[in-house]
């Protein structure tokens, strides 16, 4: 048998957005993407946001994602790491993926090291400079005592409410996320982060979610900057083979 040699790196599906048919139609197109990967993957990222809204009660998880949901569980339970980033539309993911899938959480940047090649990893919202008023939401929701008050919510209201807003929110942005501002632009915020980075320490590889729209730049001395892009629009992945990494299009009819 071929040995396995494949990194994957996917983000932002937002799976429940805009309604249930197309979330659903997408996530299938997901699953199909997955089964064909599992053939030739070392090790799987998701980089956050692959659900628009998640939050775990003790007892309660959100419903439906249950195609999802079994492949990533018959893929972790086939030996294949999964790591998962949170996003900040997922942010409020707890215990349920460690201890009913296998797959680690993480909330922080991770630095990984594949063949000789140094990668940063990150699902990317909060990171760079400016956007004052987001890491501020972002450091409320990640309060304990906040987390506490809505979990005393009722999930029929709360995940409802919650999904309302994370639509409004995303609208109100109109076209942000949808073309390339410009290297140096202000709103590139995560490209300015990682030049500033590479005057602390050398890196191969950049590789965000969050973005929403696929870029693959040389920044610095031979330094890639890569936003993966999104499951809505672009449906783009990262696959590195261990010597090179591309930044690719699912083929889908």
């Amino acid at each position: 048998m071929e040995e396995k040699k494949n990194i994957y790196f996917v983000s932002d599906s937002h799976f429940g957005v805009p309604d249930y048919e197309s979330s659903l139609k997408r996530e299938k197109l997901f699953v199909r993407w997955l089964d064909e990967i599992k053939n030739d993957a070392k090790e799987i990222y998701f980089l956050g946001d692959i659900f628009d809204f998640w939050f775990e009660y003790k007892t309660v998880v959100p419903k439906g994602y249950v195609r999802l949901l079994g492949k990533l569980a018959e893929i972790a339970d086939s030996g294949i790491p999964i790591y998962y980033f949170k996003g900040n539309h997922d942010m409020w993911m707890f215990d349920y993926f460690p201890k009913e899938l296998g797959i680690p959480l993480f909330r922080e940047p991770l630095t990984k090291i594949y063949n000789g090649k140094k990668f940063f990893i990150a699902h990317g919202d909060g990171i760079g400079p400016g956007d004052r008023g987001y890491k501020l939401i972002k450091k409320i929701f990640s309060n304990p005592v906040c987390q506490w008050l809505f979990a005393r919510i009722h999930p029929n209201f709360a995940i409802k409410l919650a999904l309302f807003l994370s639509r409004k929110s995303r609208y109100s942005r109109g076209s942000d996320d949808n073309y390339f501002h410009g290297e140096d632009a202000p709103k590139e915020r995560l490209i300015t982060f990682a030049k500033n980075k590479l005057k602390e320490e050398h890196f191969d590889f950049f590789i965000f979610g969050h973005r929403h729209f696929p870029i693959d730049m040389i920044i610095g001395n031979n330094t890639r900057y890569i936003n993966i892009g999104d499951w809505i629009t672009h449906f783009s992945y990262v696959v590195f083979d261990g010597e090179n990494l591309e930044l690719k299009k699912y083929k889908h009819s």
